[in-house]
């Protein structure tokens, strides 16, 4: 079953951007310049006297002299190479996964957290699913400016437990045939259904206008959809973008949908919805389970619901979720809970 989590700090599938590794950095003092200790004071002390036994300081001196020599050699290439070992001890030490090259989190700074779409960013242009083809159909928004507005409207609280608020909102310049409101509509319908992920019993939402909310659901233009998402394999993908805190619904996939649906419409606009929304809340990309079972809502319907061929978007582009190669194909499913709303424990 799929489950619900918290929100990460990341569309439709599943995953890009990273940042570089950065050195680290202590106090910038090192073995050079560095006051003698009394032990290395004591040894020159000693190398460098006469025998008690009172013997010719002549003799004394040819004596010290090679030893002095030595040791200051030793000096010059040991304790710096000492001094390189304990800092490449402490990057170790403070690195998250035992990499000498990797920084701390405590010292790396805030990076732009990744994509997760259906389309994984890279994947190369050997992959080939047919269900995965824009079926054929009416006009659909192709540019827009980049910019989106906010649909005016608000819900009440939907669900019980963790509370996230979201807007809902059409990219400027892109023309939807049914108009904005309609699909204000279908988003609140939606999430708002006991076979969403309030279903689960842990998550709440609320719909409002005003104000900064969890995530924007946000109707976008064909062409703003591919680069906010990324294009990499030639398919319509949709996208959850977190460091901008959108879910950006492909207006091509929007008005068309999927090749897995058969031409229900309805049913894959609330399989997009959910799906990506469930990203926010940081819900992996899933296998079929079961040959003719419903596929689950985080699987990537978008280009089919046989593993065989989402096989193929994995096997050079792992996102965590290995899909198998198995035969098993699933039938279209838009929701988490399609039986309905988890009962309470006990």
């Amino acid at each position: 079953m799929t489950r619900p989590a918290r929100r990460p700090a990341g569309g439709e599938d599943a995953s890009a951007d990273s940042s570089p590794d950065l050195p680290y950095s202590g106090d910038g003092r090192g073995a050079r310049g560095r006051p003698e200790g009394p032990t290395a004071t004591a040894v020159r002390e000693r190398a460098g006297s006469g025998s008690r036994s009172g013997r010719a300081p002549a003799r004394g001196r040819a004596r010290s002299g090679p030893a002095t020599s030595v040791l200051r050699s030793w000096r010059t290439w040991v304790v710096p190479a000492l001094v390189v070992l304990t800092v490449l001890a402490v990057i170790e030490a403070v690195s998250p996964d035992g990499d000498a090259g990797s920084a701390s989190p405590l010292l790396a700074p805030p990076t732009a957290a990744p994509v997760v779409g259906e389309a994984p960013p890279g994947a190369g242009q050997n992959v080939d699913i047919p269900t995965a083809e824009l079926p054929a159909g009416g006009a659909f928004p192709v540019t827009g400016s980049g910019t989106w507005h906010v649909i005016p409207g608000t819900t009440p609280q939907a669900g019980t437990g963790r509370v996230y608020t979201y807007t809902v909102e059409v990219e400027d310049g892109a023309v939807l045939p049914e108009g904005d409101q309609a699909f204000a509509t279908a988003v609140d319908a939606t999430l708002t259904d006991p076979r969403s992920w309030v279903g689960s019993g842990q998550i709440a939402v609320r719909r409002i206008d005003t104000g900064d909310p969890d995530f924007r659901v946000s109707l976008s233009a064909q062409m703003t959809a591919r680069g906010q998402c990324g294009y990499a394999i030639r398919y319509e993908a949709s996208c959850w973008k977190s460091d901008i805190g959108r879910v950006l619904i492909n207006g091509a996939r929007w008005v068309r949908g999927a090749g897995a649906f058969d031409g229900q419409l309805g049913l894959y606009r609330q399989y997009a919805i959910n799906h990506e929304v469930g990203h926010v809340f940081n819900n992996p990309h899933v296998p079929c389970p079961v040959n003719g079972a419903l596929a689950p809502v985080m699987m990537q319907q978008s280009f089919g619901t046989a593993n065989d061929y989402l096989a193929q978007l994995t096997e050079e582009n792992p996102q965590g979720t290995q899909i198998p190669r198995d035969g098993k194909t699933c039938q279209p499913n838009a929701w988490p809970y399609p039986q309905g709303a988890v009962a309470p424990a006990g």
